[in-house]
């Protein structure tokens, strides 16, 4: 009854592990160290490193088109699931797509292909199953007020499309370009 017990010292009560300060590096390293980190955060080269040439050439391809990757395990089911999916969404795209060439003072037929050509190419090269591809409300309407500054759609609708199609080809390159920079998140 008159014992006290005493707890023993924890490793955690002794003082704290010194960290040394890594040597200064040479400044050309020290930049290189830094844009890689800034441009390829997640190291996309690290799978490349000691392969053999034609391992190389087969998972550079399925960086850039992930489908060759992930079609092997492919089966049935998955099939099931994604056309129940692409009509459940369809049913939701296509007069989505459509109204939003119409806010943009453009042909509907442009909105269906709007509706049906980015998932198609997404489905190529896109590496999420679970990303919704498609048009916005935003882009449309930036579009067909940008587009009306320059040129009435009812007067002149040639040069209209025309312009439409030449500002969607440069936003096109552009998010391409930051994509392949790593700028901006592609999935």
């Amino acid at each position: 009854m008159g014992t006290e017990y005493e707890y023993p010292k924890s490793k955690f009560s002794q003082q704290p592990h010194k960290v040394a300060i890594p040597p200064p590096q040479p400044f050309i390293k020290s930049l290189m160290n830094t844009v890689k980190e800034t441009f390829f955060p997640d190291d996309p080269l690290r799978q490349f490193k000691n392969q053999p040439p034609s391992r190389k050439f087969v998972l550079g391809v399925q960086y850039v088109f992930p489908i060759f990757d992930w079609a092997s395990s492919y089966n049935l089911s998955f099939f099931k699931s994604d056309i129940i999916a692409g009509i459940t969404i369809a049913s939701l795209a296509i007069p989505q797509g459509i109204s939003y060439a119409k806010l943009a003072n453009l042909p509907p037929i442009l909105g269906l292909y709007s509706s049906f050509i980015p998932p198609l190419v997404y489905a190529m090269m896109g590496s999420s199953k679970d990303l919704a591809v498609g048009t916005v409300a935003v882009a449309s309407l930036l579009i067909g007020s940008m587009l009306g500054a320059v040129v009435n759609a009812n007067e002149n609708p040639k040069l209209y499309l025309h312009l439409a199609f030449t500002a969607t080809f440069f936003a096109g390159v552009f998010q391409a370009s930051l994509g392949f920079l790593r700028l901006i998140c592609t999935a």
